[in-house]
């Protein structure tokens, strides 16, 4: 099968003449209605997805929509409708001696190509910040999703048709996997890729494709628990950083401990042991825990615990004898992604949040706000976990580049 023509008709769609800022809002506001409108339809494709779906498997939380998550999905397009958009936006202004004048301004990437598994809400959340930013967005969604995508992107060309524009302004492929293949392949197409998804995933975009890519990769996440860390407010961060909701990518994969506080840990834990997560502890831990947690839900890390991602009710626990060793940890063990601390300690926060290598880094805050919506971007692409162009949560600003507009009047240049 070929997909030229998708790819032809979203360059079609791109070369259409800029929307007007005020339709384009209109236009959001009425896919947010339209998304509760169809709540029931929505919620009866996926659950035709969730019931190919192991409810064990990790996948299945992301894969699950709810009256509650459609709402709270519509209202993160409205966030999106509300800000201001970065197209024309100037960047810098220079008159040269010259009598040249050369600015800079935002403009949108073109064709953004997003490539993701089992996140049915990124088909929502691409649509509204690649139409925001005037981006063509092409969706490969993966066949685990693929009656909930297809529903939603119905819903969203339902309302463009509504406003007599081009539904090839945000195009849904097949979901097999020679789709993927001819997108990683579309030079010329597309002008630039985003894989949202597992670390496999991520790996097999960026080594197989031949267009450039944005990687947001996958969280593998830490909290530490400084020497002068506050016991009850550790406790709530951490429980809530671990088990607000588990399959995403900002929830916590491991706490690291001060040995100085290692007495701590079953307070530190309790909020855990009421909701039945399932700790992987080091020597030092294990032994403080084991009187107290229980007994199925506790055991001996080994070593491929730490630098996991465990997308489920489980986390790893790691001790450590000094504020340094738990900085080596993290940076020889995390993702790049989001990383805490939590400390009373001044000094130690400082050199927390400057030294740490990760997209966002916290002090006395769960990791769960490493979010688009929480950062008050109205929504996010994907978490960026590498620093070429954009970093952390992607908003509107991330899914623009620049150009260069060069006036005069008559200037010619000289050898």
């Amino acid at each position: 099968m070929s997909y030229d023509n998708y790819f032809q008709n979203a360059l079609i769609a791109g070369r259409k003449p800029t929307l007007a800022p005020a339709l384009i809002n209109q236009v959001l506001q009425d896919v947010a209605a339209a998304a509760i409108a169809n709540t029931a339809y929505l919620l009866a494709e996926n659950q035709k997805d969730l019931d190919r779906m192991d409810p064990a498997d990790p996948k299945y939380d992301r894969l699950k929509l709810t009256a509650a998550r459609i709402e709270a999905i519509a209202g993160d397009m409205v966030n999106v409708a509300l800000l201001d958009s970065p197209l024309g936006k100037q960047l810098s202004e220079t008159n040269m001696p010259n009598g040249l004048s050369i600015t800079k301004v935002r403009v949108p990437l073109g064709v953004v190509g997003v490539i993701y598994e089992a996140r049915p809400n990124v088909t929502f959340d691409v649509f509204a910040l690649c139409f925001k930013t005037g981006n063509i967005s092409i969706l490969k969604g993966g066949s685990d999703a693929d009656f909930s995508n297809r529903a939603i992107i119905s819903v969203i060309h339902n309302v463009l048709l509504k406003h007599h524009l081009d539904v090839n302004i945000a195009i849904l492929l097949p979901p097999e996997r020679e789709a993927t293949a001819a997108l990683l392949a579309a030079i010329g197409y597309v002008d630039v890729l985003i894989p949202r998804g597992s670390q496999s995933l991520i790996n097999f975009v960026r080594d197989n494709s031949k267009v450039p890519v944005i990687e947001t990769g996958a969280g593998i996440v830490h909290t530490y628990f400084d020497e002068s860390g506050d016991l009850e407010k550790g406790a709530e961060i951490i429980a809530n950083a671990k088990t607000r909701r588990v399959s995403v990518c900002n929830s916590l994969d491991c706490l690291i401990v001060h040995t100085n506080r290692i007495n701590d840990l079953p307070q530190l834990t309790h909020i855990l042991k009421e909701k039945q997560v399932e700790l992987f502890a080091d020597d030092a831990a294990y032994a403080v825990l084991k009187s107290g947690y229980p007994e199925n839900l506790l055991h001996k890390a080994k070593p491929e615990h730490f630098g996991t991602e465990f997308l489920s009710m489980k986390m790893a626990i790691k001790t450590v004898h000094s504020f340094e060793q738990a900085l080596e940890h993290i940076a020889v063990n995390g993702s790049k992604h989001s990383e805490a601390i939590i400390s009373e300690d001044a000094k130690h926060i400082a050199k927390f949040l400057n030294d740490v290598d990760a997209a966002a880094v916290y002090a006395n805050v769960s990791t769960a706000f490493t979010d688009g919506a929480q950062f008050g971007l109205g929504a996010e692409i994907g978490i960026s976990t590498q620093k070429l162009h954009a970093r952390g949560p992607m908003g509107l600003d991330e899914l623009t580049s620049y150009k260069w507009i060069v006036k005069g009047d008559g200037q010619t240049r000289n050898p």
